[in-house]
């Protein structure tokens, strides 16, 4: 009997053993823009904008878009503005093939919740309780950099692989034992979707959300939004959450007090980046959904 069990325990171990060789063998390793951090993902591009896109459709079928035309074309203005910036930046920085996993989308969902999220392949949406936080446009592209920030870095596919080597060593529902079993890494991202996966609710580590800070302020920057507006915008919304991070979107982010110290460090970097923007930068004020004038647009010279 012991010896059968031992035999068991060895049969286990091997094809715990076979299962790395796996998920190593079909990983790929990928560096992530302006950190340099790199990453082990499991899953395809393709996978993953697959599944996104059938979920945004989803997710747009039932979610009441915004009756607000004025604050809907702000959303679309400023994010579209990031966009450019972004792909430019990966284009100059050897990473032209990325640019074609993004088919941006930007809208705004009549939700007061302060809440905005981007899916992978550049599927962003901002709910309305967002705009009366950040007030200005220069805040609001300091979010939906930050959201831009999490597809340009993978984090949604690196939070699926992580699922995947979870899944794998808890074996969780027969579709992970079967995909395991004879079929592929894309299969079993398959399996994990069908779980409960969800692009619109995921909930990515703080280091995560650290890296989104530091890329979504330099993002902004390069789009010619002063980066110096996102220490008063995260005040604001560590009074709006009492001094914690109560809000649905960020209750999985750094404290308030640590990420303004952060990003007070990267400050002169991304003030750099919004000098050579040489774009012009926006002080519309946003006022309980409605966009108004404050003062005139200026032009930043170029340094």
């Amino acid at each position: 009997m012991k010896q059968m069990n031992m035999v068991k325990k060895i049969k286990y171990s091997l094809v715990a053993l076979a299962g790395v060789f796996i998920f190593s063998a079909c990983g790929t390793t990928q560096t992530v823009p302006i950190t340099g951090r790199k990453h082990s993902l499991l899953v395809s591009d393709a996978e993953v904008l697959s599944l996104s896109k059938s979920e945004y459709a989803k997710y747009m079928q039932t979610a009441k878009r915004s009756t607000d035309a004025a604050s809907t074309a702000m959303v679309q203005r400023v994010g579209r503005r990031l966009a450019n910036a972004v792909e430019d930046y990966l284009r100059s920085h050897g990473a032209a093939d990325e640019v074609n996993n993004f088919d941006w989308e930007f809208n705004l969902v009549a939700d007061k919740n302060v809440n905005a999220f981007c899916m992978p392949g550049g599927k962003i949406v901002v709910y309305e309780g967002l705009l009366p936080v950040t007030q200005t446009e220069s805040a609001l592209a300091i979010v939906l950099g930050h959201e831009i920030a999490h597809a340009v870095a993978k984090h949604s596919a690196e939070q699926m692989s992580k699922k995947i080597r979870q899944s794998y060593g808890t074996q969780i529902g027969s579709q992970i034992v079967g995909a395991i079993a004879g079929s592929s890494v894309g299969d079993l991202a398959g399996a994990i979707a069908q779980q409960g996966f969800s692009f619109a609710n995921l909930r990515y580590s703080r280091d995560n959300e650290t890296e989104a800070d530091h890329m979504g302020l330099i993002f902004a920057a390069m789009a010619g939004y002063d980066p110096a507006v996102a220490i008063p915008f995260w005040q604001r919304m560590a009074e709006k959450s009492g001094g914690g991070n109560s809000s649905d979107m960020f209750s999985d982010h750094p404290s308030d007090a640590k990420r303004i110290a952060a990003i007070r460090q990267w400050l002169p970097t991304a003030e750099k980046y919004y000098e050579a923007s040489g774009a012009k930068t926006s002080t519309l004020q946003i006022s309980s959904g409605k966009t108004s004038k404050k003062t005139k647009a200026t032009r930043r010279r170029r340094k």
